[in-house]
């Protein structure tokens, strides 16, 4: 089914009650939610465009932060690689730190709370004093607040009622788009979306199936995934469901299978071993992707002649989605037919909405992380 002009969407074949998550859905929407705000065209975000001129002619980037503060832009950086002139680095753990030659940086510094401790580590270590710096943080006297003072950094408020996972359409996300050279206003898509049946009724209609999947014992979500470029946007993706349904003893695990490599490797599992996985397979169309030098290949695989690799990787994906079927193992299948601010926006609105709805479904609380917080406190404890 066409769920938008570049979102194609085949969904789980199985029967499920609408009524009650349609009831479910309007009822959120009507709702005067923060997060809904962000990913609408009303949205108005704490920094001025005109403001990011100082920094556009930067060639060179870092951005600081960790799980929601980061992932968004790590998701919109890779999917629209292609479209950025801009070189961005990205350090989002305590074991990624790296030695970068380049003498001055531009640092984007993103903590909503502003005492996250990966942050302020690595801020600690990396920000040289020729930096220039930019953080984006509660409007409150937190630890990076006091950083930026003793830098004399441009602060951009973040919005405290959005948490981190749901925030890559606010300023955390869209600051970054801007300075990448990319268009925010496009990415917010939200207010065609609700107008648009198709979109809404397969929204409606997926997360029921997963609901009911979830039911039968099918915990795992493993993501077939046939583009490179769209990794960060699933690690953004497990984070989003892992941390708003992992809670009350529920939950839903992510996976992340990178195909066609996985075919060689946990595609064994997946077809012929334990059976609590339901899977979304998601591929890109690719219109200028490497050919196959006809003149090496050998008669034995005339087949590959006049192929190119964006050829071979949808044919691998439907014979993989034709055995699934064969073997009755439930999949939907995203087809995306164009790479651009406007259709990523439309997925990060998709996922966010459908992540919040099962939730709600399931007498969840899509919005907290309760157990994440006594890690925060034990560390604390502990270096203290």
């Amino acid at each position: 089914m066409k769920i938008t002009n570049n979102i194609y969407l085949s969904g789980f074949r199985l029967k499920k009650k609408k009524n009650k998550l349609k009831n479910i859905l309007n009822f959120f929407l009507n709702e005067k939610s923060q997060v809904l705000l962000s990913l609408s065209k009303d949205y108005k975000d704490s920094f001025n465009i005109k403001n990011l001129k100082k920094y556009k002619n930067n060639s060179t980037f870092r951005l600081i932060g960790i799980g929601g503060s980061i992932l968004g832009s790590q998701a919109i950086y890779d999917f629209l690689k292609k479209k950025i002139k801009k070189k961005f680095f990205f350090v989002d753990n305590l074991a990624s730190n790296k030695n970068f030659k380049k003498k001055k940086m531009t640092n984007l510094i993103i903590s909503k709370s502003g005492n996250t401790i990966e942050t302020i580590v690595n801020s600690n270590i990396l920000i040289k004093k020729k930096d220039q710096n930019i953080l984006i943080t509660e409007n409150n006297d937190n630890y990076l607040s006091l950083v930026a003072k003793k830098l004399r950094a441009e602060v951009i408020h973040h919005n405290n009622y959005i948490g981190g996972r749901y925030s890559v359409l606010s300023e955390v996300g869209m600051l970054p788009s801007e300075l990448m050279g990319l268009n925010s206003k496009k990415f917010r898509q939200l207010n065609n979306l609700i107008k648009n049946k198709n979109f809404l009724n397969s929204l409606i209609s997926n997360a029921g199936a997963i609901i009911s999947l979830v039911k039968l014992k099918k915990f795992n979500s493993v993501i077939i995934n046939y583009d490179q470029q769209s990794n960060n946007f699933f690690n953004w993706y497990q984070q989003l469901v892992a941390e708003s349904l992992g809670k009350n003893n529920k939950g839903i695990l992510p996976i992340i299978s990178s195909m066609p490599k996985d075919n060689h490797s946990v595609m064994q599992l997946y077809l012929d071993g334990f059976k609590n996985n339901f899977f979304t397979f998601f591929y890109v169309k690719e219109n200028n992707s490497l050919k196959i030098n006809n003149k090496e290949i050998f008669s034995k695989r005339n087949y590959l002649k006049n192929k190119n690799i964006d050829k071979i990787l949808y044919s691998q994906k439907k014979a993989t989605e034709n055995v699934f079927i064969k073997k009755n193992l439930p999949f939907r299948s995203f087809e995306i037919k164009k790479r651009d601010e406007k259709t990523l926006g439309e997925l990060f609105c998709f996922f966010i909405l459908e992540t919040i709805l099962i939730g709600k479904a399931l007498k969840l609380n899509p919005f907290d992380q309760p157990a994440v917080e006594l890690i925060k406190t034990e560390t604390k404890n502990l270096l203290i």
